[in-house]
């Protein structure tokens, strides 16, 4: 997600380096735009460290003609690649020229280049804020479409008290998050995520594993704690950096993974498994490297341990989700898994397909559900496939907890 943040000149300006932090969290880039006025409260060097992106404070350029051209199209060009645009604080001379369609710098062109969605936060003494013309003004972006976080009542910087004063940060956020489609859904959700491959030992120097980049499994955990969960996630051996805000626990063996489940499993409210465990182990791993020898070796492999079947056993209430990677009669054995792991979804795909499967940054996946329903979905970043498998947990949490309510009343 890329928001454009813009900055007009009021005391409330430093809050919109609070803000930056704020949207960063969510894990989304933002591009700061500040206008002349609002350099003379904050310096665009902050902004720039924050986001460690070029701050945006000139219409034009003035490093060389051909950087001219270059700035005059600009606006056009962040317009086009933002998911929202939010002006914080908004000070009445800025959505006064909002308002009419008045474009005499850059965050205003911008304003009037962009399709993406806005959102607006005053600020500003309490008599400018209930002037009628400022209030037309508010009116009339509302009327656009324009989201307007209203100010705050309190003691103003001009040593007034009333309304002016800029919204919370976490309000804005909010908002910014709403008109983004980013729920705040599972806050009261505790979810193990698994990840990754896992690894058995045939001997010090040799593992049986996949191929597992455990990118899927990492973009639930992700966009799960972006929407609000408590993240538990228990990942085999991968070269990515666990999510922010998240509880990570490395894992390397089925073994360790089942271990680390059952563990957390008690307080969790659901279970994710995107880990591509293995199945197989060696029967008699090896304590010294196994040397070449002419012909053929045999290799005796037994069953690692069922995790999602183990943990299904004291389910209760928590939803579980597994995960099926096939490469021939997808429906038939997510169908199947779906029943004897006593799952609640089962996310499959053909990982021979084009952009699905193992280490791609896409997926297409098909959604198998208890009611023998299934939902199938085109190639999409798999960050967008995360978000859609949660939006069926938060669905299967609502059922349940609906169906518990009413079985409570009885």
């Amino acid at each position: 997600m890329r928001v454009a943040l813009g900055v007009s000149g009021g005391v409330a300006a430093y809050k919109a380096a609070e803000l930056v932090r704020k949207l960063q969290q969510e894990d989304i880039e933002v591009q700061v735009v500040m206008t002349k006025s609002a350099q003379e409260f904050i310096t665009p060097l902050t902004f720039a460290a924050l986001t460690g992106q070029k701050v945006i404070t000139e219409m034009f350029g003035e490093e060389s003609a051909g950087a001219n051209v270059e700035s005059a199209i600009e606006h056009i060009a962040v317009a086009q690649r933002i998911d929202l645009l939010v002006l914080a604080p908004a000070t009445a001379n800025v959505i006064a020229k909002m308002a009419r369609g008045v474009a005499d710098d850059f965050l205003t062109t911008l304003y009037l280049a962009t399709t993406a969605p806005v959102v607006v936060a005053p600020a500003m003494n309490v008599n400018m804020w209930e002037h009628a013309a400022t209030q037309e003004n508010v009116e009339a972006l509302r009327a656009r479409g324009v989201y307007v976080v209203a100010p705050e009542e309190g003691y103003l910087a001009c040593g007034m008290t009333g309304a002016g004063r800029l919204a919370s940060v976490e309000a804005i956020a909010a908002a910014v998050r709403a008109r983004l489609g980013i729920a705040r859904d599972l806050q009261e959700e505790t979810i193990i995520v698994t990840a990754g491959p896992t690894c058995e030992d045939l001997d010090p120097v040799r593992f049986l594993t996949n191929r597992s980049s455990g990118k899927m499994g990492y973009a639930l955990a992700q966009a799960a704690a972006r929407r609000g969960a408590s993240v538990i996630l228990i990942s085999g051996p991968t070269r990515l950096d666990p999510p922010q805000g998240v509880q990570f626990v490395s894992v390397r063996t089925t073994e360790q993974m089942h271990r680390g489940v059952l563990e957390h499993f008690p307080r969790a409210t659901a279970l994710i498994m995107a880990a591509a465990v293995a199945d197989y182990r060696p029967v008699a791993p090896q304590t010294k490297k196994l040397k070449r020898v002419n012909g053929r070796l045999n290799l005796e492999l037994e069953s690692t341990l069922d995790i999602l079947a183990d943990v299904a056993l004291g389910k209760g209430d928590r939803v579980l989700i597994g995960f099926a990677a096939e490469t021939e009669n997808v429906a038939a054995h997510a169908r199947a898994k779906l029943e004897s792991k006593q799952a609640d979804l089962i996310v499959a795909n053909d990982v021979t397909a084009e952009g699905a499967g193992f280490d791609h940054d896409t997926n297409v996946i098909t959604l198998y559900f208890r009611d023998g329903s299934e939902k199938a979905y085109p190639r999409m970043a798999k960050i967008d496939a995360a978000q859609r498998i949660l939006d069926q947990l938060s669905a299967l949490r609502q059922t349940m907890g609906q169906a518990a309510a009413t079985q409570r009343a009885r």
